[in-house]
């Protein structure tokens, strides 16, 4: 099957910002990003494009002539990340990066990025936002989510209530949320133990109410299975107003957890079929 064409938008590094010792913000800006696409989503994504070391590139930098002219182990690798927020006035764009040291290939990227430093994306994507119908709000994750709450909570206006679960490293990871609504915060600090673990025990120690939410659940692939199980099975919120995927799954790069996500769908529709 031919790839598809998308046009890549490429942003240049305006200034860095260290938001928890785990945390870094990357402002982007540069003539390009007058043409970026904003959806509007609080979890609006782009998939940003990492050169392969070695690889002499296209300039300007172009993925559907690299997709053409060179072989597929060649290409950028690729990796998802939330547009915390937009600023159109300024000409600048957000990007929160978790980063671990020398691990990953994103992080240590963005610990030392600079000033002029180049960097092309695709995108963007998305399908949440809060629904305006909805009063209460549910909002769960680890740090790789933390940017889409952020954004959701700033969403979200005056007399909404929302309830944010978001599971970090410790008390120093944590970070403020501006809101104009009712929000309650319960922080889970991990502390050593496993992804996720933490937080599915906070969530099914919680009442699921009686009151219509809407509920906004990312994070570590094997959490948010458990997660799914509780929300959809034990209380009940329909699919229309449940968001709920795996960011990321442990012990996996990006490339390997879409690769898995892959895999689970399509045992579950060959599943399906046969119980058709």
């Amino acid at each position: 099957m031919a790839e598809k064409k998308r046009r890549n938008t490429t942003l240049r590094v305006v200034r860095t910002e260290r938001l928890t010792p785990t945390m870094i913000r990357v402002v982007f800006g540069g003539e390009e990003l007058a043409e970026f696409g904003y959806n509007g989503f609080t979890d609006s994504y782009v998939k940003l494009l990492f050169p392969k070391p070695g690889v002499a590139y296209p300039e300007p930098f172009d993925i559907n002539q690299i997709r053409e002219e060179l072989p597929r182990e060649q290409w950028p690798d690729m990796r998802t990340y939330t547009v915390r927020w937009l600023d159109r006035e300024a000409g600048e764009l957000a990007i929160d990066f978790v980063t671990h040291g020398a691990e990953g290939l994103a992080g240590p990227w963005a610990q030392t990025a600079g000033p002029g430093d180049k960097l092309a994306m695709l995108g963007p994507g998305g399908a949440y936002s809060p629904r305006e119908d909805v009063a209460r709000h549910l909002l769960v994750g680890d740090e790789s989510a933390l940017p889409a709450i952020g954004a959701a909570v700033e969403a979200l206006p005056d007399g909404a209530r929302a309830h944010a679960v978001i599971e970090v490293a410790g008390e120093q990871e944590r970070q403020p949320l501006t809101t104009k609504a009712e929000l309650t915060v319960t922080w889970v600090h991990r502390d050593g133990a496993h992804y996720g673990e933490k937080l599915v025990e906070t969530l099914r120690g919680l009442e699921a109410g009686t009151e219509p939410v809407h509920a906004f659940v990312h994070g570590e692939a094997g959490a948010v299975k458990q997660l799914r199980g509780l929300f959809r099975d034990e209380w009940g919120i329909p699919a229309d107003r449940l968001s709920i995927s795996g960011y990321w799954r442990t012990g996996m790069n990006e490339d390997g957890h879409q690769a898995a996500k892959r895999a689970e769908r399509e045992a579950e529709e060959a599943a399906a079929g046969k119980s058709a």
